[in-house]
């Protein structure tokens, strides 16, 4: 019967780790939340504006 005793102490463990991470958690992102998180990958790195960064302005057509 010392299996329960073991059991016991670390389902203990895993619940007191839980509850560390969740306040950690639930205190560093008070303004955030599940949706913007959710969303955090499709949105770009650096942001763009307007075209390519390389893009040449058309030249002008020479003259005869």
């Amino acid at each position: 019967m010392s299996v329960v005793p073991l059991t016991l102490t670390i389902s203990l463990c895993l619940v007191f780790t839980f509850v560390i991470f969740f306040i950690r958690e639930h205190s560093r992102r008070r303004f955030g939340s599940a949706e913007s998180d959710a969303l955090l990958p499709l949105a770009d790195e650096t942001p763009r504006i307007g075209g390519l960064p390389n893009q040449q302005k058309p030249s002008s057509p020479a003259k005869n």
